[in-house]
């Protein structure tokens, strides 16, 4: 069950979902979601250094992105075409018995600007902020300001808590992730997974 703008407001009260810095609720708060901001942090991939990504070796993803940090009042240009990570200013915190699902928003994706590719579900247990896969649809270039409200998470009940929240799992990759992180697929191949 999806919970309402009540349902959230109730669940930030009872500090059952926490989100720091607290949102701005006149604004962040929707019928079934609250909208995160965008934050300073970027990850591009440097593909005019390196010819391809190996996943089984993590230096190969490392090496192959560089950082960027945008000052509030600058802007990270999205040429099109182009990917890069990015995380939310918030942090977000949840129980063991509601997940999280990150979306876009229609203002955003109307300028051609998608906020994940699939990663949309924050599982129960979760904490850190959130990494978003930007992408470039479209054809003109577009300027992305640290601050502006970027995704929107809505939140839905489970049928009962789960036994492992996400945090306590063996092998999790990116709990308590404060900056965007790279993709770390190589842990799994190095731990002898597909």
């Amino acid at each position: 069950m999806v919970l309402s703008d009540r349902d959230i407001l109730k669940a930030l009260e009872e500090g059952r979902i926490k989100i720091d810095p607290a949102p701005d609720l006149a604004t962040q708060l929707g019928s079934v979601s609250v909208d995160f901001r965008l934050g300073n942090t970027f990850m591009v991939f440097e593909h005019s250094r390196f010819s391809y990504i190996d996943p089984r070796h993590p230096q190969s993803i490392g090496d192959a992105m560089r950082t960027i940090t945008v000052e509030d009042d600058e802007a990270f240009i999205m040429q099109p075409g182009d990917f890069a990570l990015a995380s939310t200013k918030e942090i977000l915190e949840l129980p063991n018995d509601l997940l999280g699902r990150l979306e876009g928003r229609s203002s955003i994706a109307r300028l051609g600007i998608t906020v994940h590719s699939t990663a949309a579900v924050f599982e129960p247990g979760w904490i850190g902020t959130a990494t978003m896969e930007l992408s470039n649809l479209g054809r003109m270039p577009v300027a992305l300001y640290p601050g502006m409200r970027i995704c929107a998470f809505s939140f839905e009940t489970l049928s009962s808590p789960v036994m492992t929240q996400y945090r306590d799992k063996v092998g999790n990759k990116y709990a308590g992730q404060i900056d965007p992180r790279p993709s770390q697929l190589s842990e799994e191949n190095q731990a002898g997974k597909p």
